[in-house]
């Protein structure tokens, strides 16, 4: 971790872009990925447009994901958990090869995740 360096982003100068792996939210980029050379990534998520079926169970290729909510709600399935609806303040550890799937969220959605590692495949699962 010794060639990690000093991160800052500042929300003033920020973006939201339209890619990202789900069409119907944007991401704002919060720079982990290049202080940590990609061991890390971090986005803050928002709704752009609101979806009329679940996103369907898939799996991710990572060491690591969070997913702390900002505004809003989210629900989720979780293998072995079932439906958990995530409203403000609330945090889940996803951890790793967990089948999942976003089933439906508010208009004024917006979640922080944290991944590791920054790149990491997707997986549909049955």
């Amino acid at each position: 971790m010794a060639d990690h360096k000093f991160g800052l982003h500042k929300a003033k100068e920020a973006d939201f872009v339209k890619e990202g792996l789900r069409a119907f939210f944007s991401y704002r980029d919060l720079g982990i990925k290049e202080a940590t050379n990609g061991d890390f990534a971090a986005h803050v998520i928002r709704a752009e447009e609101l979806i009329d079926k679940p996103g369907g169970k898939h799996t991710h290729q990572l060491e690591f994901q969070m997913v702390y909510m900002l505004k809003g709600w989210a629900k989720f399935w979780y293998e072995d958990k079932g439906e958990c609806v995530l409203e403000v303040g609330d945090c889940v550890y996803q951890r790793p090869g967990i089948v999942h799937e976003l089933r439906d969220f508010s208009a004024d959605c917006e979640m922080l995740e944290i991944v590791s590692p920054a790149k990491f495949g997707t997986q549909a699962a049955d």
